[in-house]
């Protein structure tokens, strides 16, 4: 008895959420939590940056076979550890406690909080105003607040409850997307020789510029980690999870590409470049300026379900953190009906509209790009740093390729990582102070958590 209350965690009554998930719900919260607004507008990026087509399809081929390989790796991770929190869990059981929290610290303050917020924004301020444009400033940023308050409550309400809005949204813009490249296939007077010309011409700039380019595309990637986060809600999560992530992770790069040749179809690699809403461009030459409005529609649902994954997948992190004392110990809490981490989706929802409001949310993300790369690579290390350290842990799922995969994607992290330091240096250093200021909020939970126990073992003495 006295082993089993010094053992405890200083959180609130223990409850465990139920897995209700399924392998469907997990690759729809990758599909739906991926596509968002990138796909859109990501691709003039990349054709700027590298210029040619063939560079074009080879940065967004590149970047998926990335994301494929770390997803390969996270199946494993996950199949291990099937429990509430993701990359926080892997993180602590390789490493311990301080580089898991600093994860979740940031994940909490800018990553997915600052995700949120630069969705919400944009769908107020950016695709809502094609159909309204007469709303005020204040009235944007009030539509801004309210998505995000909509997606909290529903959320709130059950995780059952988030999954079938997710997996509404991502059947419409799954659908949709098919249809506009259907569309410009059929319709469109484009040209075939755009998939090859003009050939690619090599420099040296041009590895700092691939470079730039693949951090664009993995911004349009992102989202395929967060369904690891929700895995203590997943049934049979040993084969659902390391599946539904390399199902999850194909449907998009094939959806990517898709929608790239169809836009270089239509248009050739510098006018692609040039476009700043290439999507909607593509769609005005194809059909006129209804195009426009169809694909602004699109963009509306494709933010939403992105913003909704971050909401239905992110509040488990720091569930996971506060279980472990290393956080308010009210965001640990299970509400007694919904069975949701109701407190860690209120706070989440608060700081997000906090974020929205400020108007500094997009500098803030920017900043992280060279931390959240790190802890990518650190997380997919994890593989092969618990098969030495913890040999004897069941592992339901092993990686494809090891250790092949998990050293490129690593190899590929630190490549990203080194890039943009050198390419955006400040920006990198903010990262990294932002990252830091978590090491005293690390330590004051850890006190305070050892404090507890302390108390526990005078009680006994």
């Amino acid at each position: 008895m006295r082993e089993e209350v010094l053992n405890s965690k200083p959180s609130v009554k223990s409850v465990d959420l139920p897995r209700v998930l399924g392998v469907w719900d997990v690759i729809s919260i990758i599909v739906g939590g991926v596509i968002g607004s990138g796909i859109f507008i990501v691709p003039a990026t990349v054709a700027l940056n590298v210029g040619s087509p063939w560079l074009i399809i080879a940065v967004w081929l590149f970047g998926g076979l990335l994301c494929l390989f770390g997803a390969l790796a996270f199946g494993e991770l996950a199949a291990m550890y099937p429990q509430a929190g993701g990359m926080y869990i892997y993180l602590r059981e390789a490493y311990g406690s301080l580089l898991s929290f600093l994860f979740g610290w940031t994940l909490f303050l800018v990553i997915d909080s600052g995700a949120i917020a630069t969705l919400a924004v944009a769908f107020s301020s950016k695709y809502l105003p094609h159909f309204f444009p007469n709303l005020s400033m204040v009235t944007t940023k009030l539509i801004a607040v309210g998505l995000i308050i909509f997606l909290a409550m529903v959320n709130y309400l059950g995780v059952r409850w988030g999954a079938l809005l997710q997996n509404f949204l991502t059947l419409i813009k799954f659908g949709a997307i098919l249809a506009i490249c259907a569309i410009v296939f059929s319709v469109a007077k484009g040209n075939l020789a755009n998939w090859v010309e003009p050939s690619p011409t090599f420099s040296f700039d041009l590895i700092g510029n691939f470079g730039l380019a693949l951090v664009a595309t993995l911004w349009a990637y992102k989202g395929w980690e967060s369904s690891t986060f929700s895995a203590g809600e997943v049934k049979n999560p040993q084969k659902n999870l390391p599946l539904g992530l390399l199902a999850g992770t194909l449907i998009v790069i094939a959806i990517y590409l898709l929608a790239n040749l169809a836009y270089l179809y239509a248009f050739p690699s510098d006018q692609m470049a040039k476009s700043d809403r290439i999507a909607a461009d593509v769609m005005n030459f194809a059909v006129g300026a209804w195009g426009a409005s169809l694909i602004s529609l699109i963009i509306l649902f494709s933010i939403t379900g992105a913003a909704n994954q971050n909401l239905l997948c992110s509040p488990r992190v720091y569930f996971a953190m506060a279980r472990d004392g290393l956080f308010f110990k009210q965001v640990a809490a299970v509400h007694p009906r919904f069975l949701t981490p109701h407190v860690s989706i209120i706070i989440m929802a608060i700081w997000s509209s906090i974020l929205s409001l400020s108007g500094t949310f997009e500098q803030l993300f920017t900043y992280v790009v060279f931390g959240q790369w790190l802890f990518f690579g650190l997380t997919v290390a994890a593989v092969i740093v618990l098969r030495k350290k913890k040999p004897e842990r069941p592992r339901p799922y092993k990686t494809w390729g090891y250790p092949l995969t998990p050293i490129f994607f690593i190899l590929a992290a630190l490549y990203i990582s080194v890039n943009t330091l050198i390419k955006e240096f400040w920006n990198s250093f903010a990262g990294l102070a932002i990252i830091s200021l978590g090491i005293p909020a690390y330590f004051f939970w850890h006190r305070r958590r050892q404090g507890y126990i302390k108390g526990k073992e005078d009680l006994f003495s």
